[in-house]
Parts: C-alpha cells; structure tokens; sequence
C-alpha cells in the first residue's frame, strides 16, 4: 500500500478497512437479520472511483437472475481522470461474488419468509479487496419506526443528561 492510499487527507484516498458507502437508512427501514460479506466484480474506474469514497447505495436492492445474486441501483461516479474510452456506466448492475450455498440460503430466505436483501455498507478489506456487506431484512411498520425514533432519541436526550451531571 503506498503511503497515499494511508493517508486520507493527503490524497483523498480510501485505505483497507474504511467505509467507503454506508446505507444508514436500512436500519431504520427494516429489521435486519442476518449479515454476510460479498465480493463485487468491478471494472477498473469503478475501483478508482471507489478509493476516492464516491460511492452511493442508499437506494440499491440485491436481485437474483438465473441463479445468480446483482447488486442493482448503486451509483459509482465515472472516474474522470480516465479516457472515454475507458469510463464505465454509474449505475449498471454488479454481479455479487459469493459462495453457492450462501445464494441458496439468501434466496430460500425471500421466498420462504418474504424478506429482502439489502447492501449494508461498502468497503475495503484487509487485502484491498471491494466487499459489499449485505443484510436479510424485514421491513418495519410505521409504528415499528415511530418506536425506532422515539428510543434513538430517548437515548441521544440520555447520553447529554449524563455528559451534563459528570459535568457538574
């Protein structure tokens, strides 16, 4: 790893284990059960891209085709120091590299119990590799939010009350 790819600030780059995209609003959208690390195929500018930290999946969904498992809706910005030549479609769908069974489990979930797969977060490993965290997820009701809410706020108001009477 060079040491501008260490530094975040010096060149802007993403090194290994840092969130590259995080999906916030899943957690407060469905009730998630199970997570598991997958592997992306990506092009060569969508990895560059990916380093410099542009990278959105608030809106993307996991799709099953012939057996095999998409990450649809993400959008990875062209990287535009390449050529034109070179550039890549935003928003293109990205197969998701994963072990047979772990298909089936996840598929078996959706059509057994009615759930759904969603990407998590994006980052980089330990050995530099793009890997998608993705999560089978139950979405909430609205009053499951409201509850959802009321206790992130309860415990935000909790934390100042505390951090206010050790500052007495």
């Amino acid at each position: 790893m060079t040491e501008k790819q260490k530094k975040k600030k010096g060149g802007g780059l993403i090194s290994t284990n840092q969130n590259v995209a995080v999906n916030r609003r899943a957690r407060f959208e469905y009730f998630l059960k199970d997570t598991i690390e997958a592997g992306i195929q990506l092009t060569g500018t969508e990895v560059k891209s990916l380093r410099h930290g542009q990278c959105s999946i608030n809106e993307a969904y996991v799709a099953e085709d012939k057996g095999q498992l998409y990450l649809v809706g993400a959008t990875i910005p062209v990287y535009n120091p390449a050529g034109a030549h070179l550039q890549h479609q935003p928003t293109r769908r990205r197969k998701l590299l994963m072990h047979k069974r772990e298909i089936n489990k996840f598929m078996g979930a959706i059509m057994k119990a009615g759930m759904t797969v969603i990407p998590t977060r994006l980052y980089f490993n330990n050995v530099g590799l793009a890997k998608l965290e993705i999560a089978l997820g139950q979405g909430k009701k609205l009053h499951d939010k409201r509850d959802t809410s009321k206790e992130r706020d309860w415990n935000r108001d909790k934390a100042r009350l505390m951090r206010d009477k050790k500052g007495e």
